[in-house]
């Protein structure tokens, strides 16, 4: 993971968010510090900041207990809860997973959730980790955060919800490409495990973004002194890729068949769409990726976190 100095001299026009004149270091709420929220609350605290994580089991805080910063156990959809900690933030980072739910899930975590957490912290700037499925487009061209938004599942219609509040409240949107990272790819463990097909009438590109670069790019989101109010940002690797050569770079690599050519059967997580998802906007801000491609993120990253099944 990219540590706090290295952002620092990646070419920001404004210098970054330090103590204020009390010696007190900024505060930070990580509501849903999973996969992501660890992430990302670990670089906030490495970079001096007050840290509080959220999570939503017994078994969560027990897991992150040895970390050096507080983990409460709170449902971020239960508004009771959330009104019982009610304090000063300086910024709060809503990243609570759906858990795998359905709209009414997104409803009761995301929306609810976000207007609580608005309610319960207003003084203190909100970013939402919304997701790059808002996106319908299906004819490989490339999209930035003015593009149509005209989704195609329920579930993408929500997040649209809960941007536009996040918005109207002068809040930061960053919409997250597929995650993959440390123990963590779709497509490996498809081809790892058999189930991944190339269906060549539906080849279609894919767009990722590694669990550290995307703590990075929140970090400087809001480690800025000059943040803009009310703003969108895609986060995602430098390079789409078509998922036949995922696959096929995988074969090679790993000197194993590649997947039967035919129709694939399995739903798609992110619908049916095809785009190229630009990471220009925030690349204006300082942004480098560590693991700009697919090809990167594999080598360095995932593939040795693989290696009790990959030889």
């Amino acid at each position: 993971m990219r540590c706090p100095q290295r952002i620092g001299h990646r070419g920001l026009d404004s210098p970054l968010r330090t103590a204020d004149s009390t010696g007190v270091m900024p505060r930070i709420l990580i509501a849903g510090c999973g996969y992501v929220g660890e992430a990302t609350a670990d670089l906030f605290h490495s970079a001096g900041w007050d840290v509080e994580g959220w999570v939503h089991s017994k078994e969560s805080s027990a897991r992150l207990s040895v970390k050096p910063y507080s983990i409460r156990v709170l449902d971020v959809s239960q508004r009771g809860e959330v009104a019982k900690r009610a304090g000063v933030f300086d910024a709060v980072i809503h990243c609570a997973s759906s858990r795998g739910g359905d709209a009414e899930a997104y409803r009761q975590i995301y929306l609810n959730g976000t207007r609580y957490l608005l309610k319960s912290f207003p003084k203190a700037k909100i970013l939402f980790t919304s997701s790059t499925s808002v996106y319908a487009q299906r004819d490989g061209s490339w999209v930035t955060e003015e593009s149509e938004t005209k989704p195609l599942r329920d579930t993408s219609w929500i997040l649209l919800e809960v941007e536009k509040l996040v918005l109207e409240k002068g809040g930061i949107v960053a919409r997250l490409a597929g995650i993959y990272g440390p123990r963590r790819s779709a497509l490996l463990s498809k081809f790892l495990s058999g189930t991944a097909t190339i269906d060549p009438n539906s080849d279609r590109l894919v767009n990722q973004a590694h669990r550290d670069d995307i703590a990075s790019a929140l970090f400087l989101l809001l480690n800025r002194e000059a943040q803009e109010s009310a703003q969108i940002y895609n986060v995602v690797d430098d390079e789409p890729i078509l998922q036949s050569e995922c696959y096929g770079w995988l074969a090679q690599r790993l000197n194993r068949s590649l997947p039967p050519i035919r129709k694939s059967e399995q739903p798609r997580k992110r619908g049916d769409t095809n785009k190229r998802v630009s990471n220009a906007k925030l690349h204006q801000l300082g942004w480098t990726p560590d693991y700009p491609t697919f090809r990167d993120a594999m080598e360095k990253s995932i593939l040795p976190s693989f290696a009790d099944v990959v030889p």
